[in-house]
């Protein structure tokens, strides 16, 4: 499991309220960009211990552990008073290195219009498609999660070559 350091908390950060007084005991709720749908964070690299939802934050303001590690795609956190006190949210919100194009590649049958991508691409705007090394206009193709259709199929032993996040 690839996991990214977050640019909220991320390594030794240190949360203050509004005022600049420490937040001690306060709340950090992690979601899925847009939601209030609970997404597990991680307390290293490894992505073998999950925080607790919401991170309460020690006495100094910080998380335990010192950490906050993230999955793909982005998040949503909501920060808190330790009285339930809203100070920020803060919305799609990707890990350090979570943005890296992903590069898949196809082989052309003649027929062939339809192609799965290991993994989910954010739409045509991220995802950059090349025909036997000549980069094709996005009017030539729709990507929709992992799936790329292709207007016309490419031709027989073509070399496709698909770069997205």
């Amino acid at each position: 499991m690839a996991v990214f350091l977050s640019p909220v908390g991320g390594v030794a950060a240190q949360f203050f309220t509004n005022s600049g007084v420490v937040l001690s005991g306060g709340k950090l709720y992690t979601y899925a960009a847009g939601t209030t749908t609970p997404k597990p964070t991680y307390t290293s690299s490894s992505g073998g211990t999950a925080h607790t939802n919401p991170i309460v934050l020690d006495s100094a303001g910080r998380v335990p552990g010192g950490e906050i590690w993230v999955l793909s795609p982005p998040y949503k956190f909501m920060l808190y008073t330790s009285t339930d006190v809203l100070i920020a949210t803060y919305d799609n919100v990707s890990g350090i290195g979570a943005a890296e194009f992903q590069i898949q590649n196809f082989t052309g049958t003649g027929s062939q219009t339809v192609f799965t991508l290991t993994n989910s691409s954010f739409g045509e705007n991220f995802t950059f498609v090349y025909i036997n090394g000549v980069y094709q206009q996005k009017n030539t193709y729709a990507v929709s999660g992992t799936t790329l259709t292709f207007s016309t199929a490419p031709p027989n032993f073509s070399s496709i070559e698909v770069m997205y996040n």
